[in-house]
This record gives structure tokens, C-alpha cells and sequence, in this order.
């Protein structure tokens, strides 16, 4: 990674993968950051950038790596390995870290002195430009996407077929609509919308306000 790397990513400008921090303050902060990004596709936080992209560098290369590393190793279940660099700019050094994506999703974050604060509230993911907190369907979906989880069955049976049918009208459905469509609990239509995404079958879409599902390709039933 050289300058003329670096410049190319902040024009790039902050997005799905890709997040710039003026500095980090604790290790707690910026792990949900690198939590999200392995869980998700990986990518770049560059720190020493200003939101809007002019560089600042960091006051201490040092101490910034030290609080990359236990925000990597120590917030971080299983713990991240981070690829970390530093990059001068006209007497300012920025420090690039680099992310990959996880083969051992999902990551859980240890908050303060590692208390588990529960499974769904410890899972981040990138959506856009933003770390969020996953859903208890991604958290599924990322558990399925782990090369040690046991393959996942699928049957189509009529909750399905309605399923398949709405959504070929419709184009989206969310959990609970889902449940109302064929009067099944949340949690029920919440298993079987998952098990339609890690068979390839379904979509799952996360924004800022809501969560859906879409057909992945037509189906013939």
C-alpha cells in the first residue's frame, strides 16, 4: 500500500468497505467497526482521515496499532487478524488496516471486561457506509456460511409454494409478513425464510430501517 493507493481509496469515499477515522479514542469503538467488516466482505479503515477525506494523520503510529491489535484480539470472538500499515504524507502518517473476510463468521464483539451482553446484540455487519447490528436472521445465515456448519436441509412444502408465489407478485416479503401469509409463528417463518438463504433459494436485504427477502432467481414449482 503506497500514497497513491491511499488517495485512491478516500476518493473512493467512505462506503461498504471502506471507513476513515480522524483517531480512535478506545479499542471498544472501532471493534464493532472491524467486527462488521469481517462478518460482511472485509475492506479498509484508513485512520487519520477526516470524514470528508482530507488527512490529519495520527498523532502516534504506535499507539494507534496497539489499540488496532487489542480491538482486533481482545473485543473480537474469534479474535481478527488485522493487516496493518503505515503510510506517510507530507510529514503525517496514516495508518492503513485492512480486513479480511472472515471464514469463521460470525465474529461476536466482547464488550467491557468481555461481558457477554447476548448473541443477536454482539454481531455487527456492514450495511452501506454504516456498522449495524445484525439481525437474529443474519446472525443465522453467517453461522451457516461457516465451512464447519452442518449442511442445512430444505423441503418445499406448501408454506413455501405461497411463499414462492407471493414473491413473484410481491418481489419482497419480511418475516413477519411471511408468518401472516401462512399464519405461522415468527420464529417458524424466521427459520424457514434462513434456511432458503443458505440453499441459495432467497435474498436477504438489510437497510437502515427494515429487513426483507427476495427469490435469488425465478422458481419453477
Amino acid at each position: 500500500m503506497n500514497l497513491h493507493d491511499v488517495k485512491n481509496l478516500i476518493q473512493e469515499g467512505e462506503g461498504y468497505e471502506l471507513e476513515f477515522k480522524r483517531r480512535i479514542s478506545s479499542p471498544e469503538k472501532i471493534a464493532r467497526t472491524l467486527i462488521a467488516l469481517a462478518n460482511t466482505k472485509g475492506g479498509y479503515v484508513l485512520f487519520g482521515v477526516d470524514d470528508d477525506g482530507s488527512i490529519v494523520g495520527v498523532e502516534s503510529e504506535k499507539s494507534e496499532i496497539e489499540l488496532i491489535y487489542s480491538a482486533a484480539q481482545d473485543f473480537s470472538d474469534p479474535p481478527i487478524n488485522p493487516i496493518i500499515e503505515v503510510v506517510p504524507f507530507n510529514g503525517k502518517d496514516v495508518v492503513v488496516c485492512y480486513i479480511e473476510e472472515s471464514k469463521n463468521k460470525p465474529h461476536y464483539f466482547l464488550g467491557e471486561n468481555n461481558i457477554d451482553v447476548g448473541e443477536v446484540t454482539r454481531v455487527y455487519i456492514r450495511v452501506n457506509d454504516k456498522t449495524m447490528m445484525a439481525s437474529k436472521e443474519v446472525v443465522k445465515i453467517l453461522k451457516s456460511e461457516n465451512p464447519d456448519a452442518p449442511p442445512m436441509k430444505i423441503s418445499i412444502g406448501e408454506n413455501e409454494r405461497r411463499l414462492f408465489k407471493y414473491l413473484e407478485e410481491h418481489e419482497r416479503i419480511t418475516v413477519k409478513e411471511f408468518g401472516r401469509l401462512v399464519n405461522i409463528s415468527d420464529r417458524r417463518a424466521s427459520r424457514i425464510l434462513v434456511r432458503l438463504v443458505h440453499s441459495g433459494v432467497l435474498r436477504i436485504h438489510t437497510n437502515e430501517k427494515t429487513e426483507y427477502f427476495t427469490l435469488s432467481y425465478e422458481i419453477k414449482y
